[in-house]
């Protein structure tokens, strides 16, 4: 099956790979592969279309993912950086490496807090505010485009099901109840 056959009959990629695993490999159960692949795929997609929608507002994904932080921290848009840490999953050295270039750039600020002054907040500056929100417009239409083959209750369906799927790695403790 090439991959215009694909698109024609109803299948993917990831069914021909299935396929010749299953020929190639009958002893092992490679239905892993059809959920996984089909994640793993789906993300190279979003990536492109993720950084399609920053460069189009001179940002980098970490500086969206900072920036966006921020921003959903409601007014007034600031953070220490250990909660920045734990929103992007990076580490102290190289939050504070985002945060010296954001800042150089006019993104971002830093204050001394005011509940304790050997502490520093990071606040999202206007232009700051407004880059985020222009790219996040264009996020939204790309990832809409990417689900328009879903109807609202498949897409539910779907976001409930992977969240089942991701808590073991975001909330171990509650997975562990789960189970």
């Amino acid at each position: 099956m090439t991959s215009g056959d694909v698109t024609a009959g109803g299948g993917d990629e990831v069914d021909d790979l299935v396929t010749a695993w299953r020929r190639e490999r009958p002893d092992l159960d490679v239905a892993p592969l059809e959920v996984l692949s089909r994640v793993t795929r789906l993300a190279r997609h979003l990536d492109r279309a993720r950084g399609q929608a920053f460069s189009r507002h001179g940002l980098e994904g970490w500086e969206f993912d900072v920036l966006a932080a921020l921003r959903r921290s409601g007014a007034p848009y600031e953070l220490p950086p250990g909660r920045l840490l734990q929103q992007t999953l990076v580490t102290s050295g190289t939050m504070t490496n985002r945060i010296d270039r954001l800042a150089a750039r006019g993104l971002v600020e830093r204050h001394p807090s005011l509940d304790d002054r050997r502490s520093v907040l990071v606040q999202l500056t206007e232009a700051g505010a407004a880059k985020v929100d222009a790219a996040l417009i264009d996020l939204l239409a790309h990832e809409r485009a990417i689900l328009t083959e879903l109807e609202s209750a498949d897409a539910e369906l779907l976001a409930t099901l992977l969240r089942r799927v991701l808590t073991r790695f975001d909330n171990p403790s509650t997975a562990a109840e789960n189970r």
